[in-house]
């Protein structure tokens, strides 16, 4: 198994200098790069399904063990801050549960049927998409769950950096595989494999959010303005967009609760908030054809 061999470019590297290790981690981290570029297509296809599954009303759902478990879980835990969307939109699972993000829970990852009960105990439906995560290929946690998710009628992908056993075929819709290869570290998979897996999955949700409005240009009008920095940035978003002066964001702002994307269709068609957020949900969130339409 690719990510089980020895790296013959870190052979004796308790030998080497400190400065020569470093050297070596950025070769193999460009590997990852490549890898993952290398799966544009395969990335591509996810994020049009995922895109599909929000427009209809669905979640999407990572599930993953160990490393690839924090993975999901960190990358779901960021949608709501960045992007202003419900907890439930997009949720991260982990073998062993909240517990297994700081300690390892052993043991879980090794039980199809634990992960086939955490698809039933998160209630998923034919709605949803499920994104199994395992570096291996063959985390029986995952694959447990992608079999009872594509039962229950769950779209189903499957990101792994090793090619796909031709079994997983029958339950899984979609396969992204950057393929990696072995680590510097024998097996150590929170390295290259989880440099590609961070890669990928900031991917599938970023994108997918700009597909749905959550992004204007380059900005994140959706932000959930929660702390001193993130109000900040929503003021210096308002006026980026409308060209008003800090005192006008400001007031804008806090006529639309806090709520950038609000705040500066207000300002850019001289409405007030409730007929703002009709304009929105009218144009299903997205803020370009509002301000095309001036």
């Amino acid at each position: 198994m690719i990510t089980e061999q020895r790296n013959p470019n870190s052979t004796d590297i308790d030998l080497k200098s400190i400065s020569e290790i470093v050297h070596i981690f950025h070769e193999e981290d460009q590997k990852a790069l490549d890898a993952v570029n290398a799966e544009s297509h395969a990335i591509t296809v996810a994020i049009e399904m995922i895109v599909r599954t929000f427009q209809d009303g669905g979640r999407l759902f990572y599930i993953g063990a160990g490393t690839s478990g924090r993975l999901g879980v960190l990358d779901a835990s960021e949608c709501p801050p960045t992007f202003s969307t419900d907890p439930e939109l997009v949720q991260g699972i982990i073998a062993g549960g909240d517990t297994a993000l700081r300690n390892a829970v052993e043991g879980e990852e090794d039980k199809p049927e634990r992960g086939a009960d955490a698809i039933r105990e998160h209630q998923l439906s034919d709605k949803d998409i499920l994104v199994g995560i395992a570096t291996s290929g063959r985390t029986p946690y995952v694959l447990g769950a992608l079999n009872q998710a594509h039962a229950i009628g769950v779209k189903t992908v499957f990101l792994s950096c090793v090619p796909p056993a031709k079994e997983l075929k029958a339950y899984v819709d979609h396969f992204i595989t950057p393929i990696v290869g072995p680590e510097i570290i024998t097996g150590s998979t929170r390295l290259k494999a989880g440099t590609a897996t961070k890669l990928v999955l900031n991917m599938l949700t970023t994108v997918s959010m700009v597909k749905i409005g959550k992004v204007y240009n380059n900005l994140m009008v959706d932000v959930n303005a929660s702390n001193t920095k993130l109000v900040e940035r929503s003021i210096r978003i308002v006026q980026t967009v409308t060209s008003v002066d800090e005192t006008k964001a400001k007031a804008a702002l806090m006529q639309a609760g806090g709520k950038a994307k609000v705040a500066i269709v207000m300002l850019a068609k001289d409405i007030d908030r409730d007929d703002a957020i009709g304009l929105i949900e009218k144009n299903r969130g997205l803020l370009r054809p509002i301000l095309e339409d001036m």
